[in-house]
């Protein structure tokens, strides 16, 4: 079992090139990859990509990419020497024109916009993409290791969770059977009570007692739960990763089924044994949201 949250970075360097990526994922019912590039680099997000749906089926993920060239060839200055010579002709003239004292050097010809550009030229894209499939590598299993600490908490949390689940459903089936025993006895004495003396009509009395069974019955919600927390045991055994959205789905199947025990039983206890089935239940969606 793995969480959805966790961070890794991974760093690769070749020669003078060095490509960092920090990965940080968060839960997500589905799974989402947010990369931060510059337009420059937005060739290797298919790399980034391929490499965190290798390994993760759902989950918010948020890449940053960082690349640094400091190889020789990684910059070039270009020179416009023909618009420079039209800047140094024009100063000429407005010196002889209008009497100026001449300051205009050449670090005041390179600051003149459009004089002096700076050009990076197309970087080696296979190169770079390489070394991006390592860093990114790198950080998946960092934050793979981090995902699996975590996921070991929440798998302790979920069994001890369930447990809980399941004891209180074991009080609720022992109890069920009193429910209706209790409400016959309760029903004749109440009944020879406000007939003072008569005995009541038998049949009638069945009757009324078979109702509230049929009525009160939660032997079928009972049976479905048991099953469901056999099937939640099961899934959380199993070696595969992924395993949220059948534990979600199990844990709506859950809420409903002790809904329904709340909605038939009209027994104090029986409603306490419900009303603490209910907060379990909760408390084990909440640890779901966080499984891949």
């Amino acid at each position: 079992m793995k969480s959805m949250t966790g961070y890794g970075k991974g760093v690769a360097t070749e020669g003078k090139r060095t490509v960092t990526v920090e990965i940080k994922s968060v839960n997500n019912r589905f799974l989402e990859i947010a990369c931060k590039l510059p337009k420059s680099l937005m060739y290797i997000e298919d790399v980034i990509q391929k490499g965190i749906k290798a390994v993760a089926s759902r989950g918010s993920f948020d890449v940053f990419f960082s690349y640094v060239n400091l190889s020789e060839s990684s910059k070039k200055v270009t020179v416009d020497k023909a618009l420079a010579a039209e800047y140094v002709n024009a100063a000429k003239t407005l010196r002889s024109e209008y009497m100026l004292e001449d300051d205009f050097n050449v670090t005041a010809l390179i600051r003149t916009p459009e004089i002096v550009t700076v050009t990076v030229p197309e970087d080696d894209r296979e190169l770079v993409a390489a070394l991006t499939k390592q860093a990114v590598a790198e950080a998946l299993d960092a934050l793979d290791k981090m995902r699996v600490t975590e996921g070991k908490g929440i798998y302790d949390d979920l069994t001890s969770l369930v447990n809980n689940l399941d004891g209180l459903l074991i009080k609720a089936k022992a109890r069920a059977p009193k429910v209706v025993a209790e409400y016959k006895n309760a029903l004749i004495a109440r009944v020879k009570e406000l007939l003072d003396g008569y005995e009541p009509d038998e049949s009638k009395l069945l009757n009324e007692v078979a109702f509230f069974a049929d009525k009160a019955d939660i032997n079928e919600e009972i049976s479905r739960l048991g099953s469901h927390i056999s099937q939640f045991r099961a899934i959380c055994a199993e070696n595969k990763t992924a395993k949220g959205r059948r534990l979600d789905f199990l844990s709506q199947e859950m809420v409903r089924e002790v809904n329904t025990m709340g909605s038939k039983s009209n027994d104090i206890t029986l409603t306490g044994y419900v009303i603490a089935m209910k907060n379990e239940v909760e408390k084990i969606k909440e640890q779901i949201r966080n499984v891949e």
